[in-house]
């Protein structure tokens, strides 16, 4: 296609979606609701499976072993770990660190009383921590370590990764369940948009088939005005999402520490919308693009 009547498709494009306003602005404005609460579920997945993962990073394994159990078959133990499937770290502490960290966490308001202790209360509290790749790996490791000789008792505590983790599955469905609908609509309302456009013009449209007029050129500026359509409501949803949640990850940071001491828990605006940026307006552009195809094929017969 030459650039001359390339630029001339866009031209009736636009001239279309001005023709028919109240159309048009009803298919962007169900768009960008779309868009946007396809880009805040989005967020919100990705920053709970951040969490997620953040937790598994955290949340591990504690292995204790057997009564008198010599340092030499202690880090026995500990190469067996290492060797089992999934397992990420695995670190010593030994009673006497057990003992210094027990003594900071609950008498560093009252240290005296610590030295009350003559002996190491936590003598038989030698220990390893075992991290793992994926949260739901951590059972099946705890049976393997369970089951070496010498390993007296397994705690884990996987839970809080666990319910985010079911979280995020079911808020994925439901979000998808609604966007999806949302999207229906729209595709709707473009295909009424641009059938509106061809009713207005079927006169128009008959002549320049009779001058010679070929039937891609006759259909290319409905298609481009689902294009339009599709971009203008995806980009205006996705640069006030952009906005909104950059001052949200800044006011949550503020007011809830902790959160930053976690490290990358809450993810910036731009890591999240590298990615959502392209899906956003692929998917406004694609309902764009069907709706007028779908339209243009039904009712433009040429």
């Amino acid at each position: 296609m030459k650039l001359r009547s390339l630029g001339y498709q866009i031209r009736q494009g636009f001239r279309n979606i001005s023709r028919n306003k109240m159309f048009s602005v009803a298919s962007v404005a169900t768009m960008t609701a779309s868009i946007f609460l396809f880009g805040a579920l989005v967020a919100i997945l990705m920053n709970v499976d951040s969490l997620r993962e953040s937790l598994e990073n955290r949340i591990g394994i504690t292995v204790f072993f057997e009564k008198n159990t010599e340092e030499k078959r202690v880090e026995e133990i500990g190469k067996e770990i290492r060797k089992l499937n999934h397992v990420t770290s695995v670190t010593y502490t030994s009673a006497e660190e057990a003992w210094e960290q027990y003594k900071e966490e609950y008498f560093s308001d009252n240290p005296e009383l610590a030295e009350g202790f003559r002996d190491n209360p936590l003598a038989d509290s030698a220990s390893y921590t075992v991290l793992v790749d994926r949260i739901e790996n951590q059972d099946a490791v705890a049976e393997k370590i369970t089951a070496i000789s010498g390993v007296r008792k397994v705690n884990r505590s996987s839970g809080a990764a666990e319910n985010l983790q079911t979280f995020n599955r079911f808020f994925a469905f439901g979000a998808a369940a609604v966007i999806a609908v949302l999207l229906i609509v729209t595709v709707v309302l473009i295909s009424n948009t641009v059938n509106m456009g061809i009713t207005v013009r079927r006169e128009q449209i008959a002549i320049s088939k009779l001058i010679g007029a070929t039937d891609s050129f006759v259909r290319a500026p409905f298609i481009v005005e689902g294009l339009i359509l599709g971009l203008i409501g995806s980009l205006l949803p996705l640069a006030v999402l952009y906005l909104l949640y950059s001052r949200i990850v800044i006011s949550m940071l503020r007011q809830f520490g902790f959160l930053a001491s976690m490290g990358n828990v809450l993810l910036s605006a731009n890591y999240v919308f590298q990615f959502l940026l392209p899906c956003g307006v692929l998917i406004g552009m694609g309902v764009g693009l069907i709706g007028s195809v779908i339209t243009v094929k039904r009712h433009l017969a040429v």
